[in-house]
């Protein structure tokens, strides 16, 4: 509208326009030129009437979803394009056996995909805990193969998303670091280089198109191919600046994508969103000091601490912490955590063994509800600029207590074993099998995955699936 007001030069002051009778006359003609609906190539539009349903029970979960967040650039997607996307999926690529990823899905596509191909395994990778939770919620609701894990993507993707899917869907912050990081993501999540496929949502301004040239650079810097771009395939409540719409990239990886998706993955910014802490304008050096620390003395500083603290302790990236058990064995740790990133505190805590932890941040980090979650590990104290933790002595009375300890102690290792040996050395009187099965029956979302991964919904539950566990009297099988 400013850019047509100002094509008539009509008078202005300030942020109003004065228009006369026939430049009003001349405005109305443009518009309702301008608003006559315009449908370009869609190749499942005619699909959809058959799907309405689907339509109606998507909308319903949409209005009923968590609100979006601002910081981390959320627009709800309309139902329909929640349901075309997962039409396009059926009319475009085998779904037999397929695996789904959903590179962040707050748009709720996953259970789009699962109302319509019931056989899809999907996967869905949010850094927002509350959109996990309320995925799991309607996903047991309608018995769909839906299973959720938790991620920052700028330290990674979670270990049982690496090359697990056929196929990928994300629509990623609109900046050039957030599609590249979220597409290198993508890319990783793939089983098979050679034919996986991603569908990439983005929209750019028409004011802006160096923006989008940017992209589409991050995008030719993955090696990726673009086998087919739909224009306006994605439609929004809300993002008025894209005009609410966004296109719809095919993209097909070639055998340089995987690696170049590696080695750029850990060199996009962390700041990726366009508002808030982690918005590309925000400063990302954090203003953290040794005094910062108090009486720690850490044997290792974790994540981006200025190189003028303790210049000669050992340091580790968040992304390597992690990632992986830290080789040298420690007992005071240091921890900076970049504004934004306040999320990533319990699990940076349960990563490591050691007997003391202070954790800082230039935002203030708010215990929360970690003295609850990490109760059986830590005692936990925080003065607004931290956290401190000390390591509890181990549980010897409490069988379920001893259970939830061992497995929170191997945070990199898999829920599922960890849990099945603890279960064995508390119970005594159960195999590796049967042990198995009990943990299965109580907790069917702890396979293949670490507690590093698990959604905070599913750290709240881990204590009474424990506790169910031990007061199964059988042996299954």
């Amino acid at each position: 509208m400013e850019a047509l007001l100002a094509g008539l030069a009509v008078e202005r002051e300030d942020d109003r326009f004065r228009l006369d009778a026939e430049q009003a006359r001349e405005i109305g003609e443009l518009l309702e030129s301008a608003l006559r609906p315009f449908v370009p190539a869609d190749p499942v539009g005619h699909l959809l009437p058959e799907h309405r349903a689907v339509v109606e029970r998507l909308a319903d979960f949409i209005a009923r979803a968590p609100r979006g967040r601002h910081v981390l650039d959320h627009v709800a997607a309309t139902p329909e394009t929640v349901v075309r996307r997962a039409l396009l999926l059926g009319a475009r690529f085998w779904l037999g056996d397929a695996r789904l990823l959903c590179v962040g899905d707050h748009d709720l596509t996953s259970l789009a995909v699962g109302m319509i191909h019931p056989q899809v395994e999907t996967l869905v990778v949010d850094i927002d805990e509350r959109i996990l939770a309320y995925i799991d919620e309607r996903a047991a609701e309608l018995g769909l193969s839906v299973r959720t894990r938790w991620a920052d993507l700028r330290l990674g993707l979670p270990g049982s998303a690496v090359e697990f899917a056929d196929l990928v869907v994300t629509d990623p912050p609109y900046t050039a670091d957030g599609v590249g990081l979220f597409v290198a993501r993508g890319i990783q999540g793939l089983r098979e280089q050679a034919r996986g496929r991603m569908l990439l949502a983005y929209g750019a301004s028409e004011r802006t198109p160096m923006l989008a040239l940017k992209v589409q650079n991050a995008l030719r810097d993955l090696n990726l191919v673009s086998e087919a771009i739909y224009p306006d395939f994605n439609r929004y409540y809300g993002a008025e600046a894209i005009g609410s719409a966004a296109d719809l990239y095919v993209l097909r990886p070639t055998s340089k994508s995987l690696p170049a998706a590696s080695a750029r993955a850990e060199r996009f910014s962390a700041a990726i969103y366009t508002q808030g802490p982690q918005a590309v304008e925000a400063r990302e050096q954090l203003k953290v000091s040794a005094e910062d620390l108090g009486d720690v003395r850490p044997d290792v500083l974790v994540g981006a601490w200025p190189k003028d603290v303790l210049p000669g302790v050992a340091r580790v990236r968040l992304s390597t912490w992690l990632a992986k058990p830290y080789a040298a064995k420690v007992r005071q740790v240091g921890v900076a955590l970049p504004a934004g990133m306040e999320a990533t505190a319990v699990r940076v805590l349960l990563a490591t063994r050691a007997e003391r932890v202070r954790v800082v941040s230039d935002e203030a980090v708010e215990l929360g509800e970690l003295p609850a979650i990490l109760q059986p590990v830590y005692e936990l104290s925080g003065d607004g600029r931290g956290i401190e933790a000390v390591r509890r002595d181990e549980p010897r009375d409490d069988p379920a207590l001893r259970i939830l300890r061992a497995v929170m102690d191997r945070a990199h290792g898999k829920v599922a074993n960890t849990w099945r040996d603890a279960l064995i050395d508390v119970r005594g009187d159960l195999t590796k099998r049967q042990a198995r099965a009990v943990v299965a029956e109580a907790a069917p979302w702890a396979a293949d995955v670490t507690l590093l991964e698990l959604p905070m919904h599913r750290l709240r539950e881990l204590p009474g699936a424990i506790q169910e566990c031990l007061g199964s009297g059988g042996a299954p099988g």
